[in-house]
């Protein structure tokens, strides 16, 4: 038995659909039951999620991941599921889903487990140009997850949006630590909300960005859709900002492969909104979990003012042109 592994034995009904492909075409659809015995269980402790996550393999030593959330937040897991296999049928890098189901620890999620290595701690060591190659991978496949459109009947996004950052502000003003350089966070945002307007709405994965990456044979793979939601495909670039201080070069990458070279101006303006907003909101949410955080949310306020030229300028120090 592996050290620090829970000696017991998770036994899981998956139910598997098996197609029947006769002279070509997929006609019969058999509904077969299978009995897989997990003879390990070992718990994963990263993340923010309220999940509870385990890596476990079976008696033929294949590996999943399986995570479980407590029934009370678990409403949305369904849905998760279910937007889950449509990102993956678009051929997406990433953790496949499996199976969910009730167990008696709350709503579980099985999934394919990613044999690799944390991008964050793989990426910064390499060189600027390996940096800038693996972006553009990421980008193209962030542009391949924006394909997913939003459901019908989606609140306009400015109406959404344009609240969010008064709750966002709020946040901020009531919250016992400031930064210096927020008047002209709230300035930038209140000069730009105009920019909201018409913006359309896609799938997003929610919280893409390098912590959010594995890396698998030198590819990247993409974990961690439990944050997912619907909205302007160009707020999903508000986490790039721990991207730019692991890898700037990676950071700029996962922009040119994005809009593959051609960057409007359009976006830069947009992206600085939204990365102010989170700013604004990042102190607060910091407090609840200690002194670390709220240092490392002090210091990301400060690059973002710097790469910004206390708001002057839209496009970020950061970001190298012409690489």
């Amino acid at each position: 038995m592996m050290k620090n592994v829970i000696d017991v034995q998770f036994v899981k009904y998956l139910h598997i659909k098996m197609i029947n492909e006769r002279y070509g075409v997929r006609n019969q659809v058999e509904e077969e039951k299978f009995v897989v015995t997990f003879v390990s269980k070992e718990p994963i402790n990263k993340g923010w999620s309220c999940d509870k996550k385990y890596c476990v393999t079976d008696a033929k030593g294949t590996k999943y991941l399986l995570r479980i959330t407590p029934l009370e937040k678990s409403a949305s897991r369904e849905d998760m599921f279910r937007m889950q296999k449509e990102v993956a049928s678009l051929g997406i890098p990433m953790c496949q889903p499996v199976d969910m189901g009730r167990c008696e620890e709350g709503v579980y999620i099985l999934q394919t487990w990613i044999d690799g290595k944390d991008a964050e701690d793989v990426i910064p060591c390499l060189t600027d140009s390996e940096q800038y190659a693996l972006g553009i991978e990421a980008g193209e496949i962030l542009k391949k997850i924006h394909s997913i459109p939003a459901p019908a009947g989606q609140a306009d996004w400015e109406l959404r949006f344009n609240a969010k950052m008064d709750r966002k502000i709020r946040m901020y003003q009531e919250c016992p630590i400031k930064f210096d350089g927020a008047d002209k966070i709230i300035d930038y945002i209140n000069t730009n909300r105009h920019l909201l307007a018409g913006r359309p709405q896609t799938f997003q994965h929610g919280d893409y960005h390098i912590g959010n990456m594995i890396m698998e044979n030198g590819k990247i793979v993409i974990i961690d859709f439990d944050r997912y939601d619907f909205g302007d495909p160009w707020e999903e670039f508000n986490r790039i900002v721990w991207c730019a201080q692991a890898a700037p070069f990676f950071a700029t990458g996962i922009i040119d492969g994005y809009f593959n070279n051609e960057v409007p101006l359009e976006f830069w303006k947009l992206l600085a909104l939204y990365i102010s907003s989170n700013m604004l909101s990042s102190i607060p949410w910091a407090i609840p979990f200690g002194d670390g955080e709220i240092r490392t949310m002090l210091e990301q306020a400060k690059d973002v003012l710097a790469w910004y030229d206390e708001m002057r300028n839209p496009i970020p120090t950061w970001y190298h042109r012409g690489i």
